[in-house]
């Protein structure tokens, strides 16, 4: 089983939308939330989180979009990731381009799907990482209520590349009038002077999205050490996972909020 071993409480399927497949793993009952992983993969620490997540009383689904599930997280893992994967794939957008990726359409989709096969108020979503601004792209999906954004590091290259997210205009604009005429939110978390996760980039949020942008930004000091060294992964690697902790906090807001908004 190897790897995978780290995923045996949950169920796998593939999903394909006509364009991707990719397996997707599954576990618990309630509304659906999809948990997108970070660089270099789905790896035990984002399953930690997912577990969570339906311990609370969700459905939650990870997509495995690139990596090898279940791996545990290495420097040299998460570089090769990047070089192998990411940066030359045409699933994902790395430019300050004002283009989402494209993979957001399959993420999109599959919140169609388990939406209607989980029912409640909606899809709760959350980004990590280079994934970090999918949720807030996903919003065009109606039934994507309850976006989070954790350390969003998207666009990498590209000018302008601090004050932008990796959403265009279009889905920018969309997600600010079903937040006024539906009532809904999100959520945004950050360590401070993390340099994936510039000032800018947050102060466009709280520019663009004003009281409905909930930004949890975290001093570095109250970081779990990671193995690259510095403050990043909020909801992961960097997890201090002692009962009120901050970045504990920032967990149990995360999942409270999930929560609300599904209606589970």
């Amino acid at each position: 089983m190897g790897y995978e071993a780290a995923l045996k409480d949950y169920t796998k399927f593939q999903f394909d939308d006509g364009r991707w497949t990719r397996d997707v793993y599954r576990r618990g009952n309630g509304p659906a939330v999809i948990v997108i992983h970070e660089i270099p993969g789905l790896h035990p620490l984002v399953i930690r989180f997912a577990d969570r997540v339906a311990a609370a009383g969700m459905t939650v689904f990870l997509p495995s979009l690139f990596g090898t599930p279940g791996k545990p997280v290495s420097v040299g893992y998460a570089i090769g990731q990047m070089v192998k994967n990411i940066c030359i794939a045409r699933e994902f957008n790395v430019w300050a381009n004002d283009k989402s990726s494209p993979i957001v359409d399959w993420l999109r989709a599959l919140a169609k799907k388990v939406h209607g096969e989980c029912g409640g108020k909606g899809v709760g979503a959350v980004g990590m990482c280079f994934t970090g601004g999918y949720a807030l792209a996903m919003m065009t999906e109606p039934s994507v209520v309850a976006p989070v954004l954790s350390q969003p590091s998207n666009p990498i290259f590209g000018k302008d590349k601090k004050s932008k997210t990796d959403a265009s205009p279009a889905e920018i604009r969309c997600a600010k009038e079903r937040m006024e005429k539906e009532d809904l939110s999100m959520i945004g978390l950050r360590f401070f002077k993390d340099p994936f996760v510039p000032d800018e980039r947050f102060d466009f949020y709280k520019r663009e999205f004003g009281s409905r942008f909930e930004a949890i930004e975290l001093d570095p000091k109250d970081a779990q050490p990671g193995p690259g060294g510095g403050a990043h992964s909020v909801l992961t690697v960097n997890l201090v996972d002692t009962p009120g902790s901050p970045t504990k906090l920032a967990e149990e807001r995360v999942i409270q909020f999930f929560k609300q908004r599904t209606g589970a």
